[in-house]
């Protein structure tokens, strides 16, 4: 059995462009965006316990092959496709990820359907941002950053960016002073992360909720997963989203 044979497969299209979508559970909805290299087993695990946790879950395949493992290889492999696709913003500041409209209309479809308060979001790595900028569609109303890094933290500006617009950044902090909160999740020695956490501290105030664990990983929810963590994501899909 395959660590997706249990999940409908399907798609999404908007503005041109299809991506296949994986979907399991009932109640309220909630996107999870894969890491790089993709939709890896412990993506996937992750998942399994959103759904086990009363949520419907879709999680979208936007690089990479499902359930390849995470390694060196199909890291760098994917790495090198998102540098030059169209979707995506790796080095550029000051710009919404173009992956972002794709995202809005998967959300206020799901939302359209399922009704509630709204639909969850958890973006990782690379997407961190992602659910960022989802939430300047209404139809999210509980993002969680998990180790946003991109852009890629290779200069101090990028370091601090949002992956957002002005235009785009003026939003979410409009929709956080309305009392939309943004759940952050990172180890404090992450390099990836850069100085995000300030920038997000600064921009959103009190609406930005930091969870932090000390040490030098990366991948709080999936390969070096923190119970903790995952416990507060869940924990926050609940208050935010019945």
């Amino acid at each position: 059995m395959t660590l997706l044979e249990s999940w409908t497969p399907g798609e999404h299209s908007f503005g041109g462009i299809t991506h296949p979508t994986y979907r399991k559970g009932n109640g309220p909805a909630v996107i999870v965006i894969h890491e790089i290299p993709g939709l890896t087993p412990a993506v996937i695990g992750f998942g399994e316990e959103v759904v086990a946790a009363g949520f419907t879950v879709v999680m979208p395949s936007l690089f990479g092959t499902p359930e390849a493992p995470m390694n060196v290889l199909n890291a760098a492999k994917q790495v090198g496709r998102v540098c030059v696709s169209r979707e995506f913003t790796t080095l550029a500041t000051g710009v919404t990820t173009p992956v972002a409209g794709w995202l809005r209309s998967l959300a206020r479809e799901l939302h359209d359907e399922l009704g509630g308060p709204g639909v969850g979001a958890i973006g990782m790595c690379f997407t961190g941002g992602f659910a960022l900028a989802m939430m300047v569609d209404t139809s999210v109303v509980a993002p969680v950053l998990a180790q946003p890094s991109a852009p890629f933290a290779v200069t101090p500006g990028r370091a601090r960016d949002l992956n957002l617009s002005p235009s785009d950044l003026a939003v979410v902090k409009e929709r956080a002073a309305a009392g939309c909160q943004v759940l952050g999740l990172r180890f404090t020695k992450d390099p990836a992360v850069g100085t995000r956490f300030r920038t997000l501290e600064r921009e959103l105030g009190d609406a930005f909720i930091k969870v932090e664990f000390g040490g030098m990983g990366h991948s709080t929810v999936t390969e070096q997963r923190q119970q903790e963590g995952v416990d507060r994501v869940l924990a926050f899909f609940e208050e935010k989203l019945r």
